[in-house]
């Protein structure tokens, strides 16, 4: 099973999603996967810092120092790019932001202590950008008037003549494909291009690749998530318009 999870055992390099073990739910049969188990993983890790944090900041001091300053400091951050991205409407969203800029980038850099990042899997990232795609038309329809909801989706041509509606159409159910396969084709080709680097040099590749962990799993890994987390709230920006 360890063999599974891990990138690399016994000198062995595997990128594959391999399934653990198997049990019946309804008469079908339902594999636990090493992406279920690294996503796991990441969940315990993300779930204890949360406690953690809860209670450092309960017994927080009015000169932040240590553990309170770092929560602090990552609270900062992250509020600070969600209202420099979204201005007014950043309130509603900086927890959701928050949440999946954290998750998406833990489990980025998990390759770095020799998981399989769950984000190589595509049935992780496609249920991000589902979540997105059901944000983006929520406030749509919350914010725009139905009107205003067809004049855009006829554009560039006016409204009684929707020739373009069905390829408007088209490219919102493009949104969450795209924004999942970036994601998952980025992490995924790091992983690979690691795994064919220790593959193939073996010992002889100990200390040296750790330059090119820090592109692939710590540059990549971060810029991946800012880019996913930006087009996130640049969508929904989009979709609730100015007029509220």
């Amino acid at each position: 099973m360890v063999h599974g999870i891990l990138l690399s055992s016994g000198g062995e390099i595997d990128v594959m999603v391999h399934g653990l073990f198997q049990y019946s739910f309804f008469g079908h049969p339902v594999w636990i996967t090493t992406t279920h188990v690294c996503l796991l993983i990441v969940m315990l890790v993300l779930i204890g810092f949360s406690i953690a944090a809860g209670q450092a900041m309960k017994k927080g001091a009015e000169i932040p120092g240590g553990f309170q300053n770092v929560i602090e400091l990552i609270v900062e951050k992250l509020d600070g790019m969600v209202v420099g991205s979204m201005g007014k409407n950043a309130p509603a969203f900086s927890n959701y932001i928050g949440t999946i800029f954290i998750f998406i980038l833990i489990s980025n850099i998990s390759g770095l202590f020799g998981l399989r990042p769950p984000t190589a899997d595509y049935g992780v990232t496609f249920p991000l950008g589902v979540m997105t795609f059901i944000l983006i038309h929520f406030n749509q329809f919350k914010y725009q008037k139905p009107k205003a909801i067809w004049t855009d989706m006829c554009s560039p041509l006016p409204p009684w003549l929707p020739i373009w509606f069905p390829i408007n159409v088209i490219s919102e159910i493009a949104v969450p494909v795209s924004l999942s396969l970036r994601l998952f084709a980025n992490v995924l080709s790091g992983t690979i291009m690691m795994a064919l680097i220790y593959g193939l040099l073996g010992w002889v590749a100990t200390v040296w690749p750790a330059a090119l962990h820090v592109y692939f799993d710590l540059f990549s890994g971060a810029i991946q998530t800012y880019v996913f987390c930006m087009l996130t709230m640049t969508y929904i920006n989009n979709a609730i318009g100015n007029e509220n």
